[in-house]
């Protein structure tokens, strides 16, 4: 699998940047996200051995060793990510560095998920390591302040689905949601380990009115999804692409031409009707083999046709080390996959905002915030549509592939 950031970066509809355009990650995993550069320094420091020492070797070890086709030997991957992320110190810079990637990704808002109990070897508390790593995403945001952008950035703080310490985490989630820490989230192998693991935990959370998303239907089918909404109580479904499996097509000929009746299942009506949230990640979804059943390509993946049956879509890039993506990247791609314009851009990216953890009265200024900034790229669209220049502008200043002329031609709102 090539790296898609480098194709699609800049990415753009004609005369507007994709990456300029405000986003809202809600699906990114800190130690999913770190720059080579920093892992190899860090890895000196503590006398990790990594499989490579040059930055970009590097980069390409960890995409390669992702793109397995194995949601379990992705996973393995993140051996090298945690090992550097154990003292007070590598948690602040780690956290630090993210926000910045974000903001340079073109992010306003973003959930950022991990696990205190992986980064506990060197002596810190759960509690130090939340506060560690919330010090470092309020240096990262007064960076970005400081420099002219802007960014606010929460955690979602994760339980792993084979330890037995979810009711520690979840009250260590509760103990700080004061001190920046925004949800919940259960993760790792998902096979195996149902939500219902963690039934009590669940339960104190929706005792203390503290927000879950819940990571189901990835690496597991539809009863993961069920048992994320009955006894995780679920906000959001964490991937959840495979609620796709129960969505049935049937084609039948008539008159010569074939024509499609889609069903839903009762699961995937409740999932669609109640509009819970799909927290879909397509890159990593294909190198897990998340959608294995529908094919190996970008074109295949389901999202088009959730989004087209009018499932709660948001887009995000789970892993940007592990994926080599940004959501610059993945939104370039779907552009290009699917044809889709500003408009759906704007609308999956302001589905991310009301499915955020954010207070009503802050996703509503963040909403207003997006649509403003969109609005106004669309009327440079309109403008540079109606100049001379547009006269003169070939599809190949848009996309370099043979899909070129289909996705520019569909690329307006």
């Amino acid at each position: 699998m090539t790296n898609p950031t480098e194709e699609y970066e800049a990415a753009s509809i004609p005369v507007v940047d994709l990456q300029s355009l405000p986003k809202v990650s809600l699906h990114d995993h800190l130690d999913g996200g770190l720059r080579p550069e920093t892992i190899i320094e860090l890895a000196a420091a503590s006398g990790h051995e990594l499989p490579a020492t040059d930055p970009e070797e590097l980069r390409n070890w960890f995409l390669e060793s992702a793109d397995s086709g194995s949601l379990e030997r992705y996973l393995e991957t993140f051996e090298h990510t945690i090992a550097v992320m154990q003292t007070h110190d590598e948690l602040v810079r780690v956290a630090h560095e993210f926000v910045e990637d974000l903001a340079e990704d073109g992010v306003v808002y973003g959930e950022v998920r991990w696990a205190p109990e992986q980064h506990l070897t060197k002596g810190l508390s759960l509690d130090d390591a939340v506060e560690a790593v919330q010090e470092g995403l309020e240096a990262g945001m007064d960076a970005v302040d400081e420099a002219g952008g802007y960014i606010e950035v929460g955690q979602i703080i994760t339980a792993m689905r084979h330890a037995d310490r979810g009711s520690e985490i979840a009250q260590l989630a509760v103990r700080h949601r004061d001190n920046g820490v925004v949800g919940f989230d259960i993760a790792g192998a998902e096979e195996g380990f149902l939500p219902s693991r963690f039934a009590e935990a669940f339960t104190y959370l929706a005792e203390n009115n503290f927000p879950t998303t819940v990571h189901a239907g990835e690496g597991a089918g539809l009863d993961s999804i069920q048992d994320a909404l009955v006894h995780g109580r679920a906000l959001r479904l964490g991937h959840g692409v495979r609620i796709a499996e129960d969505i049935h097509l049937d084609v039948q000929e008539v008159d010569g031409r074939d024509v499609g009746t889609v069903t839903l299942g009762d699961l995937a009506q409740w999932v669609r009707d109640r509009q819970i949230p799909l927290e879909l990640c397509p890159s990593s979804n294909l190198q897990t083999g998340a959608i294995a059943a529908y094919g190996t390509t970008l074109g295949e993946h389901p999202i088009d046709l959730l989004h087209q049956l009018g499932f709660n879509v948001t887009v995000n890039t789970d892993n940007r080390l592990m994926s080599g993506v940004t959501l610059t990247s993945e939104f370039g791609q779907l552009v290009e996959t699917f044809g889709y314009g500003l408009d759906t851009v704007l609308e999956m990216t302001l589905n991310a905002v009301h499915a955020s953890f954010l207070p009503m009265e802050s996703r509503e200024q963040l909403a207003d915030f997006i649509i403003e900034h969109y609005e106004d790229a669309m009327e440079e669209m309109d403008d540079f549509e109606d100049s001379e220049e547009f006269e003169t502008f070939g599809h190949e200043d848009i996309q370099d592939t043979d899909d070129s002329d289909e996705a520019a031609t569909e690329l307006d709102h």
